[in-house]
């Protein structure tokens, strides 16, 4: 039986959110009507991800790396390697709500020139979690800066499914042949603006994305990454201004970084006497936006923990 969606995941040492990622993909697979397949790839983990993957009954294939690789050459590695008509990308960190595959499967069944559909990501106590946007541009920057983007640049609102201009790649049903037509993920964006760039370039092929807010999977972000360090922050930096400069013009670059780091500006003076913040946190996000061609990010990390010794 031809497979019709492919389950895509990339894990980088989180075995036990990769294990609950599992449990709830195994559900649904129980729920479907038609074939499914399951691809695991583990991104040179050192906690025995691979092998508990590998371990799941639910799992069909582990590619397990020895090299650090980045979001979008691993997602596009995994499109290429799937055998499914959809695939549906997920984070180790994404625990599938019940129902989730078969309503982004039904959304990209109903349109023929829709090349992704996102689901409605919830916070691990039931919150909404902003999950879709507008594209960035100068705009978008001074909305943010003027502190109305939740109003305006967020669009994941809504009980209807709607048309948006990108979705987050938590758990994002991909059309494998409209990823095909564009080239799959570009891998200059280590990771951070890969899935902006990537329904950029869906949308400048004439697909449309979508937003499914009765598709629902639990984001554990906050257990996946913790407090937000240094090397986020630069490589954060980093990708929002490589997709300004191969998008837009190089003044609109420069317009995205000031208006950002004036809106992290202010967030770093109210964090001055609001309890529970950390200014120093904020003013690293200004330098950073301001420079994004300095410091070194999570590719340096990769590169360093591919360089260093095996156990």
């Amino acid at each position: 039986m031809a497979v019709e969606v492919s389950f895509c995941v990339v894990n980088t040492n989180q075995r036990e959110l990769l294990v609950r990622c599992l449990d709830a993909v195994a559900a649904e697979r129980e729920a479907l009507p038609f074939a499914t397949e399951v691809l695991v790839l583990d991104n040179a983990s050192t906690d025995g991800s691979a092998g508990a993957a590998r371990r799941h009954p639910t799992t069909t294939e582990v590619i397990a790396l020895d090299q650090r690789r980045g979001k979008g050459e691993n997602d596009s590695h995994l499109l290429q390697r799937a055998r499914g008509r959809y695939c549906l990308l997920l984070n180790e960190d994404s625990e599938l709500r019940p129902g989730a595959t078969a309503a982004l499967h039904a959304a990209l069944e109903e349109r023929d020139r829709a090349g992704a559909a996102g689901a409605k990501l919830l916070r691990p106590d039931g919150q909404d979690q902003a999950s879709a946007w507008r594209f960035p541009t100068p705009l978008t920057a001074l909305v943010g800066a003027l502190f109305l983007h939740r109003r305006f640049t967020v669009q994941s609102r809504g009980a209807r499914t709607r048309e948006v201009d990108w979705a987050q790649s938590a758990a994002l049903l991909v059309r494998r042949a409209a990823a095909r037509d564009i080239g799959w993920f570009d891998p200059q964006f280590f990771v951070y603006s890969d899935e902006v760039d990537f329904c950029k370039r869906l949308r400048d092929a004439g697909w449309a994305i979508l937003w499914v807010p009765s598709a629902e999977a639990i984001h554990h972000e906050q257990l996946s990454t913790g407090a937000v360090p240094e090397r986020r922050i630069v490589e954060l930096s980093r990708n929002r201004d490589r997709y300004m400069r191969k998008h837009h013009t190089a003044g609109a670059a420069l317009a995205v970084r000031v208006l950002t780091a004036w809106t992290y500006a202010l967030r770093a003076l109210a964090a001055v006497v609001l309890p529970g913040h950390d200014p120093h946190r904020y003013w690293r996000h200004v330098t950073a936006t301001l420079r994004p061609g300095r410091g070194e990010g999570l590719r340096e990390a990769a590169g360093e923990f591919n360089r260093g010794p095996r156990l």
